[in-house]
């Protein structure tokens, strides 16, 4: 019994040549695709009452920091009077 071709990669020379053919026969790989719903698509864009709400924490912010801010107490009381009360 011969030993000295132990451990041989090429035992059979045809299977490698039956591999290169099964690759180049195989399909191109479908490329992976992300759809994005029109809800998503919405959800992503700003809003307009977000930008509307931006823009009044702006000025508020503005006003306190000036200064010039007036807390309006009975505005106040009527909305947690009607808060409370009108629900």
């Amino acid at each position: 019994m011969r030993i000295d071709k132990f451990g041989l990669t090429v035992v059979n020379p045809y299977k490698r040549q039956f591999d290169k053919e099964l690759q180049a026969k195989k399909p191109v790989a479908k490329q992976d695709k992300v759809e994005i719903s029109t809800a998503a698509k919405e959800l992503q864009q700003i809003s307009q009452w977000t930008v509307e709400h931006q823009e009044k924490v702006r000025k508020l912010k503005e006003q306190v920091q000036n200064g010039t801010y007036q807390i309006d107490a009975k505005t106040i009381a009527k909305s947690i009077y009607k808060y409370y009360f009108d629900n």
